[in-house]
C-alpha cells in the first residue's frame, strides 16, 4: 500500500510526486464531453483562436481532477476513508494541450477525528506546476483515513 495512515504524516511534510502526465486533446476532448460542458474555449478551435489565448484551453475541471489523482498514490492509497472537501480551488495560468504537469503536496493541518476512533483528517495543499514550473492549479484537499492498525 503506497498512501501513508493517518498517524505516520505531520504538519510540514512534503512531497514532490514522481507521477507527472502530459495532457492531450483527448484527454481534454473526453473530460469535457463527459462531463457536458459545452464550453467553445475548450471544444472549437476556431473559437478559441479568435480568444486572448489563441488555442483550445484544457477544461480546468481536468486540471483540478489530475492535480488529486497524481498526489493518490503517494497520500491516501489504500488508506482513505473519504475526501471531506476541497477548498481553495483556484487556477493561476492556463494549461494547454501538450503541457506536462506535476504536483507537489504540503500536509497543513492534521486532527482527530471526533466520530470515528480508527480515523483521523489531514488536509493536504497541492499544487500543480506544468513544464515551465509555473503554477496552474491549487487546492487545500481535506481527506479522512484510518489510523495505523495495531
Amino acid at each position: 500500500m503506497a498512501g501513508r495512515y493517518f498517524d505516520e504524516w505531520t504538519v510540514g511534510d512534503r512531497i514532490a510526486h514522481e507521477i507527472r502526465r502530459t495532457v492531450t486533446e483527448t484527454d481534454n476532448l473526453l473530460f469535457t464531453t463527459l462531463s457536458h460542458n459545452p464550453q467553445p474555449l475548450h471544444l472549437d478551435a476556431d473559437y478559441a483562436a479568435g480568444t486572448e489565448f489563441g488555442r483550445i484551453v484544457v477544461n480546468g475541471t481536468f486540471t483540478f481532477a489530475l492535480t488529486v489523482g497524481l498526489s493518490v498514490g503517494d497520500t491516501t492509497l489504500g488508506t482513505l476513508v473519504a475526501n471531506l472537501g476541497y477548498d481553495k480551488v483556484t487556477m493561476p495560468k492556463p494549461v494547454f494541450i501538450g503541457d506536462t504537469l506535476r504536483v507537489e503536496t504540503e500536509v497543513t493541518e492534521l486532527r482527530r477525528s471526533n466520530s470515528r476512533s480508527d480515523a483521523g483528517i489531514v488536509t493536504f495543499r497541492h499544487i500543480t506546476l506544468n513544464q515551465r514550473g509555473e503554477i496552474v492549479c491549487q487546492c487545500l484537499r481535506m481527506a479522512m483515513l484510518k489510523v495505523k492498525p495495531s
